[in-house]
């Protein structure tokens, strides 16, 4: 299997992303994004897995194996899965401290938060934070109405 870094799949999300000519596209493109997850088990959609609630709703559940971090993620929001699914690519599965130090460019190079509500744009944000966090063993950040 041929393994890809962050950046190499950051790079995959930029190159996708900036070929798409108009807005619906774009959307299009994120919304595939969710779709690509794979489903969520339902007995891990609990409160506990919870990250945030208002609009939508975000359980993220990881799993350490061997210094890696594998994040299972689900959206009751397609757009917001999108965003879950992008972050998702790119980090699960990743060694842990390659996540921790990682600079997540993607989401600036391609105008991420041009295409957003400022919600959902601070939410991919905290959301990056809270993944981070666990990443350096430090815990998961949770919080309310961001996404």
């Amino acid at each position: 299997m041929n393994f890809m870094n962050i950046n190499e799949l950051q790079e995959g999300i930029i190159s996708r992303f900036t070929a798409l000519e108009d807005r619906m596209e774009k959307y299009g493109y994120i919304i595939n994004m969710g779709k690509m997850l794979p489903p969520m088990d339902v007995n891990l959609r609990t409160d506990e897995n919870l990250l945030w609630s208002c609009q939508a709703q975000v359980w993220v559940s990881t799993e350490e194996r061997d210094g890696k971090l594998f994040i299972t993620a689900d959206s009751d929001a397609s757009i917001t899965k999108g965003l879950v699914g992008m972050l998702v690519h790119i980090l699960s599965g990743q060694p842990m401290q390659d996540i921790a130090e990682s600079d997540l460019y993607f989401i600036a190079a391609i105008d991420l938060k041009d295409h957003l509500t400022p919600n959902k744009s601070n939410g991919i944000l905290s959301m990056i934070q809270g993944i981070k966090s666990l990443a350096r063993r430090e815990g998961m950040l949770s919080g309310t109405c961001v996404i």
